[in-house]
């Protein structure tokens, strides 16, 4: 059984993950081997604290159900990061990209109609 509200909550995780990585991606572009330049890129830090964030919703939300439902809505980050590339970060997706998107998303779905 799987209580209504930790589906939501995980796919809510999944997308503060994924802000977490535009993050990281965003930090990675002015990382150098200085540890002052490195304690002052605040990117890093909104990337750690998002994925932190995200671990404890995620830890929630698995309490509200069976493990083998609730985990393939982890997928989802991989749509989230898809988004929010092309929108923040200016990335492209081509066919096969979004081909990858809607499949995750249907596989999703199967597994949840399962429940």
């Amino acid at each position: 059984m799987v209580e209504w509200w930790a589906p939501p909550l995980v796919v809510f995780g999944t997308l503060l993950g994924a802000v977490g990585a535009v993050y990281f991606k965003k930090a990675s572009c002015k990382l150098k081997p200085s540890f002052s330049v490195l304690i002052a890129n605040h990117e890093l830090f909104l990337g750690f604290f998002f994925y932190g964030v995200s671990a404890l919703v995620y830890i929630v939300a698995v309490r509200g159900g069976e493990l083998s439902v609730i985990y393939p809505l982890v997928s989802t980050s991989y749509i989230w990061v898809c988004l929010l590339s092309v929108r923040v970060l200016g990335e492209q997706m081509n066919t096969v990209k979004w081909l990858g998107v809607l499949l995750i998303i249907a596989g999703v779905s199967v597994i949840g109609l399962g429940a």
